[in-house]
């Protein structure tokens, strides 16, 4: 490479910008996922859902806020990764996760966002 005709690196990402108008929209898909909490905005509905597996925690955006997500029940959920500027994880479709049921390692959330207390 030659270090006179490279781009700084922010000029680089410009260029990149204009050669894709469009932020990059990238499929994902996570199951055995339990809802942590709802919330409410005036644009969007905001999910935090626990991977049981993993124990990562999303964060899920429902920009029609049409998913019925209830504590208590296994979902798989599918939809796209924005990677414009900040990572959104847009929800496309959920549904009731078959193969796994509720586990008993999952606290109780301390906002009351649903659950039962475990015995």
């Amino acid at each position: 490479m030659n270090p006179s005709t490279a781009l700084p690196m922010a000029e680089g990402f410009q260029a990149l910008r204009f050669r894709f108008p469009r932020p990059l929209m990238f499929n994902f898909s996570a199951n055995h996922l339990f809802l942590l909490s709802r919330t409410e905005y005036p644009s969007c509905a905001v999910f935090l859902l626990r991977d049981l597996d993993t124990q990562r925690v999303y964060r899920l955006y429902d920009f029609t806020k049409a998913q019925l997500i209830r504590p208590n029940v296994a979902y798989c959920v599918a939809g796209k990764v924005n990677s414009a500027d900040k990572l959104y994880l847009v929800i496309e479709s959920v549904r009731p996760d078959t193969r796994h049921s509720r586990s008993s390692t999952v606290p109780v959330p301390a906002d009351g966002a649903g659950g039962l207390p475990i015995a």
